[in-house]
Protein backbone atom coordinates (compact mmCIF):
# COMPACT_ATOMS: atom_id res chain seq x y z
CA UNK A 1 0.00 0.00 0.00
CA UNK A 2 1.29 3.39 -0.76
CA UNK A 3 0.37 5.30 2.27
CA UNK A 4 -3.06 6.16 0.47
CA UNK A 5 -6.67 5.18 2.30
CA UNK A 6 -9.22 3.55 0.76
CA UNK A 7 -10.71 6.56 0.50
CA UNK A 8 -8.34 8.23 -1.91
CA UNK A 9 -7.04 10.27 0.95
CA UNK A 10 -2.74 10.14 1.19
CA UNK A 11 -1.09 10.53 5.13
CA UNK A 12 2.10 11.80 5.45
CA UNK A 13 4.25 9.42 7.91
CA UNK A 14 6.75 12.65 8.86
CA UNK A 15 3.99 14.77 10.24
CA UNK A 16 1.65 12.09 11.97
CA UNK A 17 4.54 11.03 13.86
CA UNK A 18 5.20 14.80 14.67
CA UNK A 19 2.06 15.74 15.74
CA UNK A 20 2.51 11.92 17.83
CA UNK A 21 5.25 13.35 19.36
CA UNK A 22 4.05 16.78 20.05
CA UNK A 23 0.63 14.29 21.67
CA UNK A 24 -1.63 15.70 19.37
CA UNK A 25 -4.05 13.68 17.35
CA UNK A 26 -2.56 12.24 14.27
CA UNK A 27 -5.44 13.52 11.81
CA UNK A 28 -6.01 16.93 13.09
CA UNK A 29 -2.98 18.07 14.68
CA UNK A 30 -5.46 19.81 17.91
CA UNK A 31 -6.67 17.35 19.70
CA UNK A 32 -5.42 15.64 22.37
CA UNK A 33 -3.95 12.02 21.69
CA UNK A 34 -3.64 11.40 25.72
CA UNK A 35 -6.32 11.43 28.40
CA UNK A 36 -3.98 11.08 30.81
CA UNK A 37 -0.16 10.26 31.48
CA UNK A 38 -0.32 7.10 28.79
CA UNK A 39 -4.34 7.01 28.53
CA UNK A 40 -4.97 7.13 24.61
CA UNK A 41 -8.32 8.37 23.95
CA UNK A 42 -10.99 6.55 22.05
CA UNK A 43 -11.55 9.34 19.74
CA UNK A 44 -10.29 12.68 18.82
CA UNK A 45 -12.25 15.53 20.90
CA UNK A 46 -11.87 17.96 18.15
CA UNK A 47 -12.16 15.66 14.85
CA UNK A 48 -13.56 12.76 16.01
CA UNK A 49 -10.83 10.47 14.59
CA UNK A 50 -11.23 6.71 16.13
CA UNK A 51 -7.97 6.16 17.97
CA UNK A 52 -9.33 2.88 19.66
CA UNK A 53 -7.72 0.64 17.39
CA UNK A 54 -3.88 2.02 18.11
CA UNK A 55 -1.80 -0.34 19.97
CA UNK A 56 1.55 0.74 21.36
CA UNK A 57 2.08 -2.11 23.62
CA UNK A 58 5.64 -2.17 25.08
CA UNK A 59 6.74 0.02 22.14
CA UNK A 60 7.12 3.17 23.68
CA UNK A 61 9.16 1.48 26.89
CA UNK A 62 11.31 -0.17 24.75
CA UNK A 63 12.01 2.93 23.14
CA UNK A 64 12.54 5.00 25.85
CA UNK A 65 15.13 2.40 27.49
CA UNK A 66 16.77 2.72 24.15
CA UNK A 67 17.25 6.34 23.81
CA UNK A 68 17.71 7.02 27.84
CA UNK A 69 20.64 3.98 27.41
CA UNK A 70 22.41 5.40 24.43
CA UNK A 71 22.12 9.02 25.82
CA UNK A 72 22.85 8.75 29.44
CA UNK A 73 25.77 5.86 28.78
CA UNK A 74 28.02 7.78 27.52
CA UNK A 75 27.24 11.25 29.14
CA UNK A 76 27.84 9.13 32.71
CA UNK A 77 31.59 7.77 31.15
CA UNK A 78 32.73 11.17 30.01
CA UNK A 79 31.24 12.37 33.40
CA UNK A 80 33.37 9.82 35.55
CA UNK A 81 36.64 10.29 33.43
CA UNK A 82 36.57 13.86 33.15
CA UNK A 83 36.04 15.14 37.09
CA UNK A 84 35.83 11.80 39.13
CA UNK A 85 32.99 12.98 41.28
CA UNK A 86 31.99 10.85 44.64
CA UNK A 87 30.09 7.99 43.66
CA UNK A 88 27.26 8.90 45.43
CA UNK A 89 26.71 11.79 43.52
CA UNK A 90 27.01 10.28 40.54
CA UNK A 91 24.61 7.91 41.02
CA UNK A 92 21.82 10.64 42.34
CA UNK A 93 22.45 13.31 39.28
CA UNK A 94 21.80 9.97 36.74
CA UNK A 95 19.34 8.41 38.65
CA UNK A 96 17.64 11.97 38.55
CA UNK A 97 18.30 12.54 34.87
CA UNK A 98 17.43 8.62 33.51
CA UNK A 99 14.02 9.04 35.57
CA UNK A 100 13.40 12.58 33.94
CA UNK A 101 14.23 11.96 30.80
CA UNK A 102 12.55 8.63 30.53
CA UNK A 103 8.98 10.21 31.77
CA UNK A 104 9.12 13.17 29.11
CA UNK A 105 10.28 10.66 26.53
CA UNK A 106 7.31 7.70 27.20
CA UNK A 107 4.54 9.70 26.33
CA UNK A 108 5.92 11.27 23.29
CA UNK A 109 7.42 8.07 21.74
CA UNK A 110 4.01 6.40 22.50
CA UNK A 111 2.48 9.28 20.72
CA UNK A 112 4.58 9.16 17.58
CA UNK A 113 4.21 4.90 17.36
CA UNK A 114 0.04 5.72 17.25
CA UNK A 115 1.25 8.59 14.74
CA UNK A 116 3.15 5.71 12.73
CA UNK A 117 0.26 3.26 13.22
CA UNK A 118 -2.05 6.02 11.81
CA UNK A 119 -0.01 6.92 8.97
CA UNK A 120 0.22 3.14 8.09
CA UNK A 121 -3.14 2.07 8.59
CA UNK A 122 -2.35 -0.39 11.10
CA UNK A 123 -4.48 -1.89 13.68
CA UNK A 124 -7.42 -0.49 11.97
CA UNK A 125 -7.40 2.68 11.38
CA UNK A 126 -8.99 3.76 7.88
CA UNK A 127 -10.55 0.60 6.99
CA UNK A 128 -14.42 0.89 5.86
CA UNK A 129 -17.08 -0.90 7.71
Amino acid sequence: MSGTTHHGEDRALGPAVWKGFRRKCPNCGSGPLLKGYLKLRDSCTVCREDLSHARADDGPAYLTILIVGHLMAPLLHIVFVAWRPEPLVLFTIFAVGCVTLSLYLLPRLKGMIVGFQWARLMHGFGEVT
